[in-house]
């Protein structure tokens, strides 16, 4: 699948989401049903998927994970937030 087409899929499926439940969930929350609506969307989608970390030829157990892997092309890391911060915008826009 190209990458734009892709991208649009996974977009569509995120404002799916937010209409349906609004803002202020918790992650998992989120998470659980994007993760849903991406697979009914027919994207291989896996959640908590685990990150290597090697420093020095030495495997770190740190334990992070992507939120969620689409097609094991998008990474897609959630955030709850309360409110959008100053930092977070730039020219009246959000930065992605």
């Amino acid at each position: 699948m190209e990458l734009n087409t892709l991208f649009y899929k996974v977009r569509g499926a995120i404002f799916a989401v937010f209409n349906e439940l609004g803002p202020g969930l918790l992650e998992s929350v989120d998470e659980t049903a994007l993760c849903y609506e991406l697979n009914n969307r027919g994207l291989f989608t896996k959640s908590q998927v685990g990150v290597p970390i090697t420093y020095k030829e030495v495997q770190l157990d740190l334990g992070f994970k992507i939120d969620l892997l689409v097609e094991d092309k998008i990474i897609i890391e959630i955030k709850s937030i309360e409110a959008l911060h100053k930092v977070r915008k730039k020219n009246n826009s959000l930065l992605f």
